[in-house]
């Protein structure tokens, strides 16, 4: 491999999804990840393990991932850019340390390659049953950016995109792999470090004396200081004013989390990523992410040889959902087909948004294989009225 000053293995390759992720973290200004090994994340950080020193960065495996969670957050705050990654059952754990990252709002990048559960489960074989996890996991309210790559290509630009998005709402991000995604291999095209678009960090401008960790802004995310550099601050998950000191009333808790609700909200516009295709006059359109979406396509192929006028909406942002796109699709259709790899979980959410102007047919699969094309195209078939 022979990477540019930057990291940047520019050019063609074949990839598998995990290959690719590594290298989009890489390619987004990665300098630090912490990590456990698990099944089927591991592939990650044992690349970028072997990647990172010869651009003067730091692995360290950590002895769990309560561990890994937390030490990519010392490293944020001492000016690193960061990520983690894991299954499942590491995922779970990783739960306290994802409200913390979102309380004290650290930009980082939390990578789910996702497997069957619950508990161990089956550790090589895939699932989508997460999602839900990722927008409610941890306790309390907070603000959720999640992306959903079907491809390894994705798995490289998409973890750009999470590096980004992590420094300019700071705020912890998720990339929701699945197995299937983290494992096939593909082909992989790798921009010149100059064409690969990187957010620095937004840092501030003031003097130690002057500086306020959580100060009020226009855009409603603060600038940041790096820990050492002469900076004086408080970083805690309790209720904090603009200091960063405790501050555990109930109108200063209403100012806290509505600002981090708002910051997403205000930002909806850069961070919703959705794909449509002939969803203009569809009856049917089928709503999918991640590997889902690959299978979907074979069926939408097959229902439009039996003359369906069918449609797809992929969900490269699942969250925030994009709550105003399928409200309107579902005026414009007879119903909505949603295939997961779990027992119900984002169907909900179209479900909710539909509000009932459209039927909303879900697909649903247990995991440890994906979907036959078929199941989705009698799904389709039921809501054509076929």
């Amino acid at each position: 491999m022979h990477a540019d000053p930057k990291g940047v293995l520019n050019g063609t390759h074949f990839l598998n999804g995990d290959q690719a992720c590594c290298e989009g973290a890489l390619a987004g200004g990665a300098r630090f990840s912490a990590g456990y090994p698990i099944t089927p994340s591991t592939e990650i950080v044992e690349r970028f393990s072997k990647r990172i020193p010869t651009i003067g960065g730091v692995f360290i495996q950590m002895e769990d991932e309560l561990a890994a969670s937390i030490a990519i957050q010392g490293a944020v705050w001492a000016g690193a850019k960061a990520f983690t990654v894991t299954s499942g059952p590491g995922f779970s754990l990783m739960m306290e340390h994802i409200g913390l990252a979102a309380m004290t709002e650290a930009p980082c990048v939390f990578v789910d390659v996702q497997r069957g559960g619950p508990s161990t489960g089956l550790p090589t074989l895939p699932a989508q049953g997460d999602m839900m996890q990722a927008r409610f996991g941890s306790h309390g309210d907070y603000p959720c950016i999640a992306l959903a790559p079907s491809s390894p290509q994705e798995c490289f630009t998409l973890m750009v995109r999470a590096m980004n998005l992590a420094e300019e709402f700071r705020t912890p991000v998720f990339l929701m792999m699945d197995e299937v995604v983290g494992h096939m291999t593909e082909r992989v095209t790798i921009p010149r470090a100059e064409d690969i678009r990187v957010t620095p960090r937004k840092l501030t401008t003031k003097p130690p004396g002057e500086f306020q960790p959580y100060e009020d802004t226009e855009d409603l995310v603060p600038p940041m200081a790096n820990a050492g550099e002469g900076y004086q601050f408080h970083i805690t998950g309790l209720t904090h004013d603009e200091r960063g000191y405790p501050s555990m009333t109930p109108a200063t808790q209403a100012k806290l989390i509505n600002r981090l609700r708002d910051k997403i909200t205000l930002g909806l516009d850069r961070i919703t990523m959705i794909e449509e295709e002939n969803t203009d006059g569809a009856d049917v359109v089928v709503v999918s992410y991640g590997i889902s979406m690959r299978v979907a396509q074979r069926a939408i192929k097959l229902a439009r040889a039996e003359g369906i006028d069918v449609g797809s909406l992929r969900l490269v942002t699942v969250w925030p959902f994009p709550e105003a796109r399928i409200r309107a699709l579902a005026k414009s259709v007879k119903a909505l087909v949603v295939p997961e790899l779990n027992m119900g979980q984002v169907v909900l959410e179209v479900e909710r948004c539909a509000g009932g102007a459209a039927e909303v047919v879900p697909v649903l699969h247990a995991g440890g294989t994906v979907h036959q094309p078929e199941q989705i195209l009698e799904a389709i078939r039921k809501g054509a009225g076929r």
